[in-house]
């Protein structure tokens, strides 16, 4: 029987609490030490942080801070001064009519890209993830488009939807009549929108396909002991499965259509009559071609908190419960 105990014992036989002076050390000698853990914990925690939290400030935080500041001014980019402005560009912003289309430019363009690339990414993960030959060759060709350069990619598809390119040279041939892709508002956006998904497709099947390795084997045995079959299957385990990986497709997708710029400049330049014109192209030509550098902050914030709200809705509908 240790101090402790024993020093209880005699404490109940005499009806009197006796504590001894170990009994006292014992009792605040892990006290100090976990307040010692505790504190070299914070410190190593701070320690392994503080490059990860420098990068996040200077990158993140900064051009965050940065940009709002500059957003209530009416910098020209040249200037020394910087005349501040307040809240007017806000209230310019409201009734712009080149945001407005470019809002709902980018939201078309953000819908269609986020639905194409689950999609997409999806079926090419489904197509991958089976055994055949040469199932390497095809995973990395599938790849290729994402490290391919934007500006080239957008190029040859541009040649290709030219009036007199390949792709109305096809639908000649098969009886469809000639189809002005980049001449069309609405055909051009949506050239843009089949582009950018082919330039994440790659980076889509990967994420899929490495979801789509993780799931348990046990429960597809499972469903076909049952008898389902490889729709049922597909339907009712792998995509409510992959759900936490669609989410974060979906946000990807999301932040590619408003953050896109160089496929929109080298495909359309945001024509024709605006009809491919999103945020982040309109924000360059407010900035850098009409010399506006404090509107086109304002357009970009207002661009940053339409892609927050929409993941925040998205989070909030279905996303919350997979995170």
């Amino acid at each position: 029987m240790g101090v402790r105990d024993r020093t209880a014992e005699v404490g109940r036989r005499l009806g009197t609490p006796i504590t001894h002076p170990a009994v006292q050390r014992a009792g605040t000698a892990p006290l100090r030490a976990r307040r010692s853990y505790r504190r070299g914990d914070l410190i190593t925690a701070a320690l392994c942080l503080a490059p990860a939290l420098l990068v996040i400030g200077l990158f993140v935080v900064y051009p965050l801070v940065a940009t709002g500041l500059l957003s209530l001014t009416s910098w020209d980019g040249i200037s020394p001064d910087r005349p501040f402005v307040g809240l007017d560009n806000y209230g310019k912003l409201i009734a712009d009519p080149a945001f407005r289309n470019s809002m709902v430019v980018t939201v078309l363009y953000g819908l269609g890209v986020s639905a194409l690339s689950v999609i997409t990414g999806v079926g090419a993960a489904a197509l991958l993830n089976s055994a055949f030959r040469g199932r390497a060759v095809y995973r990395t060709a599938f790849f290729l488009p994402v490290v391919t350069s934007s500006i080239a990619a957008a190029a040859v598809w541009r040649y290709l939807f030219d009036v007199s390119g390949p792709v109305n040279s096809a639908l000649q041939r098969v009886g469809l009549g000639e189809t002005n892709w980049l001449g069309d508002p609405h055909l051009a956006l949506v050239s843009l929108t089949l582009l950018t998904v082919w330039k994440q497709l790659g980076l889509n099947t990967v994420l899929y396909l490495t979801a789509m390795q993780a799931l348990p084997a046990q429960v597809y045995e499972a469903a076909a002991l049952d008898g389902a079959g490889p729709w049922q299957r597909m339907r009712h385990i792998t995509l409510p499965l992959l759900a936490p990986m669609t989410f974060f497709v979906v946000v990807q997708a999301l932040v590619v259509t408003f953050q896109s710029f160089d496929l929109v400049y080298q495909l359309t330049a945001g024509g024709p009559m605006g009809g491919t014109e999103v945020v982040g192209f309109l924000v360059y030509r407010t900035a850098f071609v009409t010399g506006q550098f404090g509107y086109g902050a304002t357009i970009a914030y207002a661009g940053f908190a339409l892609v927050f709200a929409l993941t925040w809705i998205q989070w909030r509908l279905g996303g919350k419960d997979q995170t």
